[in-house]
């Protein structure tokens, strides 16, 4: 039975057919058929989007249309088919670093009271997951269950002298460019992260140049159609990295 939903769709002209989307792919949906990215069938998909940030290309989107409804029991069939479980793959040795997932454990106080003085007070660094780009976090990963989000335009970490100890410790963070990097994926990427993810707080940290204020046009354009609310900080770096303000996000 078609139903309206979301699910995900492929720019062939994108798709380089690396096949890294299939392996995030826990249903099975995705395979490279004469080297592009292909839906098996609309039922497999489930619509969460697993598979957006692992593609290198931004080929993946999730869209919201008819489609047919999302079988469980089909895709455990496709699954038991193959030898599979429902669960998702860990990749294969060999593949890209920027494409796995994964959490870092933090440093205990006593590990950060003896780290070398040239780490710093905070004991060196604070980031606790990989990847970190906004294309390349999909918006399932873990470690974004119920995290405080640190939104962070990417020249932010290279100015400010402070960014581990005051900005990253204790939050999960994803940098991008709102320059350069395609604002409607990111839209997109957020609207999903926080719909599903139960983002705590965000704080988005931007530098003082008007390339940056598009940042928050991002955030506030995915809160309204995530329907979520979530307190936003904002946080206003200096191109000579020193902090100009910080207070919530202007509307």
């Amino acid at each position: 039975m078609k139903i309206m939903r979301k699910i995900i769709e492929i720019d062939e002209n994108l798709c380089n057919g690396c096949g890294q989307c299939i392996i995030s792919c826990a249903e099975g949906a995705l395979q490279i058929v004469n080297g592009k990215a292909r839906m098996l069938a609309e039922k497999y998909c489930d619509g969460l989007g697993a598979c957006l940030g692992e593609c290198p290309t931004g080929a993946l989107r999730i869209i919201e249309r008819e489609a047919d409804d999302f079988d469980e029991e089909a895709v455990e069939e496709l699954l038991k088919g193959r030898g599979e479980t429902n669960k998702h793959p860990a990749p294969p040795v060999g593949g890209c670093p920027s494409a796995r997932l994964q959490t870092f454990v933090p440093a205990s106080p006593c590990q950060s009271a003896n780290a070398p003085i040239f780490l710093g007070a905070a004991g060196g660094s604070a980031l606790s997951h990989w990847p970190v780009q906004v294309r390349l976090v999909p918006p399932t990963a873990p470690f974004l269950k119920g995290a405080d989000l640190l939104i962070a335009a990417d020249c932010v970490p290279v100015a400010y002298p402070d960014f581990h100890r005051e900005l990253l410790s204790g939050k999960v963070v994803m940098l991008g460019c709102p320059k350069f990097d395609e604002v409607e994926s990111a839209i997109q990427k957020f609207t999903e992260i926080f719909t599903v993810a139960g983002i705590k707080s965000i704080t988005m940290a931007i530098m003082e140049v008007p390339c940056c204020g598009n940042m928050r046009h991002i955030v506030s354009q995915a809160l309204a159609r995530s329907g979520q609310t979530i307190p936003v900080r904002e946080v206003v770096i200096s191109t000579r990295g020193e902090l100009l303000r910080q207070g919530e996000m202007p509307s």
